[in-house]
């Protein structure tokens, strides 16, 4: 179902304030994953046919272990044509709290605070 202009108008307004207002959350959402390629949509459409082919070798052997184990493969081999790479993603030195009892939700109202200043970008 196509959402309405006026739904599509709020959702890119949703999508812009998101990108203004937490930068790091997108950047650490957004840069993990790509698009599929295609070495492993073959690798996966591979692995997926060797899955069938091993679930019919245990229907014509009546082994259900076989079939099972076929299942597994064919599933992998699902996983792995529809995955996108992973990107590795260097994370910056975290730094240590001043503070060493600070509770979670301390740190996590200071680096709200900080935020609504404009002091981290």
């Amino acid at each position: 179902m196509p959402l309405s202009e006026h739904e599509q108008q709020l959702l890119d307004e949703m999508e812009r304030s998101l990108y203004h207002s937490d930068a790091d959350f997108v950047a650490t959402v957004g840069s993990g994953r790509g698009r599929p390629t295609y070495r492993s949509i073959v690798i996966g459409v591979l692995v997926g046919l060797a899955g069938i082919a091993v679930i019919v070798a245990g229907v014509m052997l009546q082994l259900a272990i076989l079939g099972v184990a076929g299942f597994a493969v064919m599933f992998v081999g699902v996983l792995v044509s529809i995955s996108a790479p992973r990107r590795i993603v260097e994370e910056a030195p975290r730094p240590t709290p001043s503070r060493s009892k600070a509770t979670f939700m301390d740190r996590m109202n200071e680096r709200w605070d900080k935020r609504q200043d404009g002091r981290e970008q």
